[in-house]
């Protein structure tokens, strides 16, 4: 699986498609935000949100299964797009849909905190405040289960309206299982072993 912010995978459209006719490629477009002027704050130097729609209708038009992928959800930045996301990702063929609440290890944190300072000023107490309330209070939650999906009722809140519009865009059926049964090695290719 290709996962991208970026239109350049369509770069690769004739070896994904032939990938995806044996069941052995599928491309997760992040799609965060639907806001031009946040994206470009947000994410400089990737795609623009039209053309990472665009890629997910070029691939899915090849026959290449695509998710859309909300990483990173940031509770009172961008979760009201929640549902708007998931339907225009449907509308462009997308198949199954993910997200991730934001979680911010080690040095990320003051680097996002400052990010917050100068381009959200205004929103910076609330955007904080949420995130400590869906990680059990701390900004980062290393736990290998809950950090994924956030833990409390804010963290419910913002899954379950994501489960919910997922739903209703059709995105909600079973994943794409990849499969290696076409891949085969050279004949003439050693494995080569380390001795002990």
């Amino acid at each position: 699986m290709v996962i991208t912010k970026n239109f350049l995978v369509t770069r690769d459209l004739d070896l994904l498609a032939k990938l995806a006719s044996h069941g052995a490629a599928k491309v997760a477009i992040s799609l965060t935000t639907l806001d031009r002027s946040l994206q470009r704050v947000m994410e400089p130097r990737t795609s623009s949100p039209a053309r990472r729609l665009d890629a997910i209708e070029k691939l899915s038009q090849a026959g290449v299964p695509v998710a859309v992928f909300l990483a990173p959800l940031i509770p009172g930045l961008n979760d009201h797009e929640i549902p708007s996301i998931l339907e225009a990702a449907a509308d462009r063929g997308a198949t199954e849909a993910s997200c991730v609440p934001l979680r911010l290890p080690y040095g990320v944190k003051d680097i996002f905190l400052d990010w917050l300072e100068r381009h959200v000023p205004d929103r910076k107490e609330k955007i904080v405040n949420r995130i400590l309330a869906m990680r059990g209070g701390r900004l980062n939650d290393p736990n290998l289960v809950s950090r994924m999906k956030g833990r409390g009722p804010m963290a419910e809140q913002v899954m379950q309206l994501f489960h919910v519009a997922r739903r209703k865009a059709g995105l909600d059926g079973p994943a794409v299982e990849l499969s290696t049964a076409a891949f085969r090695r050279p004949g003439d290719v050693i494995q080569l072993t380390l001795g002990v």
